[in-house]
C-alpha cells in the first residue's frame, strides 16, 4: 500500500507527541484522515466531473476525566502541531477520580481493501467515456425513454490512529455507479434506478445487457402502476427493503449515545424478546464488500462483528468510547466520524439480518396473497416510542403463490417495530448488501451498508 507523505511522517511523529500530551491528561490520541476521489454525473443534458472535496486534516483527542475535547486542524508541520497541542491541553481541567480510559493492547497494523482495478489507476478520461457510453445504453433502450442518468463516485480514504499503544494505518476503497431511467408515457412519467457499489474498485462500473434490460423492464412496469389500498399485507421483501428495515429497526435505536438521552426505549429491551427467534441482526464492518466497511473505527477500535440481536433478543449496542464509558459497556468498533473536523458518534457500519433457511422461491409460494417488495427507497424511526416508516419504490401483487403483473406504487411499511419484527415468518437462504450514506447530529454523513436476505413477514401497507 502506497502511503502519502504526510501520513508517512506524521506516523512517526505523533507517539511522541502523544506521549508529550499526557502529561497533562489521562488519554490522548490522534487521528489524521485523507480522503481522494472523484464523481462523474452524465445524463441527457448534462455532463460534468467533480473532485471530491479535498480533506487532510488531524484531530487531537483529549480525554479530561469526564469528557472528550478535541482539537482538528490542518495543520500537519510536527513543530506547529506540537505547538498547538500543548496551547490547547494547557486550557483543559483534568477531573483526578474521572473515568480511566484503556488505550488497548499494544498493536501496529496496516490495512487496506482489496479491489480488482483501483480507481487511481485508470484515467479520469476513461471513467468519463465509460459513463457516457452506459447513458448511451441506457437512453438507447426504449423509444419512451426521457432521460437516462448514470452517477459514478470512487473515494478513497487513508487514516492514521496514534495513541499510546496503539498506531494503525488504513485505506479503504469505495466505489459506486448508479444508473436511472426516466420513462413516459400517456402524460406519465416515472422511473426506477440500479445501484452497484462496495468497499470495491473500478470493477464495479461494469454494466451488463442483463442488468440494462431488468432496469428497463421495470421502470416500463410502473408506467401501470396502481395505488395499494391500505391495510395488513403478507410481504416478501427483496434484500435492499430487508436492509432498511434492520437500518431503521434497530439500528439508530442501539446507538448507545441515544441511551444516554433517554431516547431508545431499547435500552429497557436488553435480554428480552424483540424480534421473532428466527431474527439474527449483526453490524458487521469487517462484511466482505460492505460499502460501510473499516478495520478500525476512528477512536482506534479494531474492528469486529456484533451480534445486535441474537435469535429474536436483544443482546446489546453499538457505542463510541464516551458512551461506553458513561455506561460502563464495553466499547465496539463504533466511533465515527464525518470527517476529521467533525466529532464521533456511535454509528452503524453494515447492519443485516443474517440468512437463514428459506429460498426466495419458496417464500413467495406460501403467500396465498400479498406482496412482493422492492427497492426500499428510504426509511424513518423514532428510537424512543419506536415506530417505523419504510418506504419501497414498489410492490408486485403475490396471488397463490405466484408474482402477478400488477404493480403498487409508492408502498409505505408502517408500524411498531416489536410487531413487525416478530411478525417475521422465513428468512431467506440469500444475502446482499447494498451501501449509502446516513446522517446524524448535525448532518454528518458517513458510509453506511445495509440489505439481507429475503424476509417473509405481516405489515400495514399504505
Amino acid at each position: 500500500m502506497d502511503i502519502p507523505p504526510e501520513l508517512t511522517r506524521l506516523r512517526d511523529v505523533l507517539p511522541s507527541l502523544i506521549e508529550d500530551m499526557e502529561r497533562q491528561v489521562p488519554y490522548a490520541a490522534a487521528l489524521v484522515q485523507q480522503q481522494t476521489g472523484h464523481t462523474i454525473h452524465v445524463e441527457s443534458r448534462e455532463q460534468h466531473v467533480e473532485p471530491a472535496d479535498p480533506s487532510l486534516g488531524v484531530v487531537l483527542s483529549f480525554w479530561t476525566g469526564r469528557r472528550l475535547a478535541e482539537l482538528a486542524t490542518s495543520e500537519l508541520h510536527p513543530d506547529r502541531l506540537v505547538r498547538l497541542a500543548r496551547e490547547f491541553a494547557a486550557g483543559l481541567t483534568v477531573e483526578p477520580d474521572g473515568l480511566p480510559v484503556d488505550p488497548g493492547p499494544p498493536l501496529e497494523q496496516t490495512y487496506a481493501t482489496s479491489c480488482q482495478i483501483d480507481p487511481a489507476t485508470v484515467p479520469l478520461q476513461e471513467k468519463f467515456a465509460h459513463c457516457v457510453e452506459v447513458q448511451a445504453r441506457l437512453a438507447a433502450l426504449d423509444p419512451r425513454v426521457i432521460n437516462a442518468r448514470v452517477l459514478y463516485r470512487d473515494e478513497a480514504e487513508t487514516k492514521l490512529f496514534v495513541n499510546r499503544s496503539r498506531r494503525l494505518l488504513q485505506r479503504i476503497q469505495r466505489a459506486r455507479l448508479m444508473m436511472m431511467l426516466l420513462v413516459h408515457e400517456n402524460g406519465r412519467t416515472v422511473y426506477d434506478w440500479r445501484i452497484q457499489d462496495g468497499t470495491r474498485g473500478y470493477e464495479v462500473a461494469a454494466v451488463t445487457d442483463e442488468t440494462l434490460a431488468s432496469l428497463r423492464d421495470s421502470a416500463l412496469a410502473l408506467l401501470s402502476a396502481e395505488r395499494i389500498e391500505p391495510g395488513f399485507y403478507d410481504c416478501v421483501s427483496c434484500p435492499d427493503v430487508s436492509g432498511i428495515i434492520a437500518h431503521e429497526a434497530f439500528g439508530h435505536g442501539v446507538e448507545l449515545d441515544m441511551f444516554l438521552k433517554g431516547r431508545a426505549r431499547a435500552r429497557d429491551y436488553l435480554g428480552k424478546q424483540v424480534a421473532s427467534p428466527l431474527v439474527t441482526m449483526v453490524d458487521n464492518p469487517l462484511a466482505e464488500g460492505g460499502y460501510g466497511g473499516f478495520f478500525f473505527d476512528d477512536e482506534g477500535e479494531p474492528a469486529r462483528p456484533i451480534t445486535i440481536i441474537r435469535e429474536g433478543i436483544l443482546e446489546r449496542g453499538l457505542g463510541d468510547l464516551a458512551s461506553s464509558l458513561y455506561l460502563g459497556v464495553e466499547r465496539t468498533a463504533s466511533g465515527r466520524r464525518e470527517s476529521f473536523a467533525r466529532k464521533p458518534y456511535a454509528r452503524m457500519s453494515n447492519t443485516y439480518i443474517l440468512p437463514g433457511h428459506s429460498t426466495p422461491e419458496e417464500m413467495v409460494a406460501s403467500v396465498p396473497r400479498g406482496i412482493y417488495l422492492e427497492h426500499g427507497s428510504s426509511g424513518m424511526e423514532d428510537p424512543k416510542d419506536w415506530g417505523i416508516q419504510v418506504i419501497c419504490h414498489y410492490g408486485r401483487e403475490i396471488v397463490n403463490g405466484r408474482v402477478t403483473g400488477r404493480v403498487f406504487a409508492p408502498v409505505g411499511i408502517t408500524g411498531y417495530v416489536p410487531d413487525l419484527l416478530q411478525s417475521i415468518s422465513m428468512v431467506g437462504n440469500d444475502l446482499k448488501l447494498s451501501g449509502g450514506y446516513c446522517g446524524k447530529g448535525y448532518k454528518e454523513l458517513v458510509p453506511n451498508g445495509s440489505g439481507g436476505p429475503h424476509l417473509k413477514f405481516r405489515a400495514r401497507l399504505g
